[in-house]
């Protein structure tokens, strides 16, 4: 396709001297890259509530220990120092030292768990101690051992087994 002439540069079979840079009609060219064609990166806002970090309520703790198990997963074993648990797929476990659990309609966990908090709308089988509450939306299922400070059921939501209610002792845990 091309020749060098004898000064050594390249030169098209016709004899004429290539007329773009080396390598044009080999490939196609891209396209100069214009500014303001990125898209934009979107980040998520921090909260910031004014509370001071040590302030353990509902939602003050980010996402920094928080697991999720999406639909289709299935989890065995033991799960420790996790500050949220999400349960969309099927959980078999013991949770201890734990703040909260979140069962969605689609997740079932089989275990024990020691938590503070704990809502349930998909199905939790096994031993439930939830320090602070428990709740249980309209769709959830508790079947099991249950001990609980304070107990929440929605119309159309299910608890069968053994039920505690654990004395408030007046300390603001």
């Amino acid at each position: 396709m091309f020749t060098k002439n004898p000064e050594g540069q390249q030169m098209n079979e016709d004899g004429t001297e290539p007329s773009g840079p080396p390598g044009e009609g080999d490939a196609p060219v891209m396209p100069a890259r214009q500014d303001g064609a990125r898209p934009a990166i979107v980040r998520r806002a921090r909260e910031y509530t004014g509370t001071p970090a040590d302030d353990r309520s509902v939602g003050s703790y980010g996402d920094s220990k928080k697991l999720i198990v999406g639909r289709d997963i299935a989890l065995n074993g033991e799960i420790s120092a996790c500050e949220k648990l999400v349960v969309e797929g099927r959980v078999e476990a013991n949770m201890k030292e734990c703040r909260e659990i979140e069962i969605a309609e689609s997740g079932t966990f089989k275990g024990e768990a020691e938590i503070e908090i704990a809502e349930v709308s998909g199905v939790f089988e096994g031993s439930v101690s939830a320090r602070k509450l428990l709740i249980v939306r309209s769709t959830g299922r508790v079947n099991g051992k249950v001990r609980v400070r304070q107990l929440e059921v929605e119309r159309g939501g299910e608890i069968s087994g053994e039920i505690e209610i654990i004395p408030d002792t007046g300390d603001s845990e």
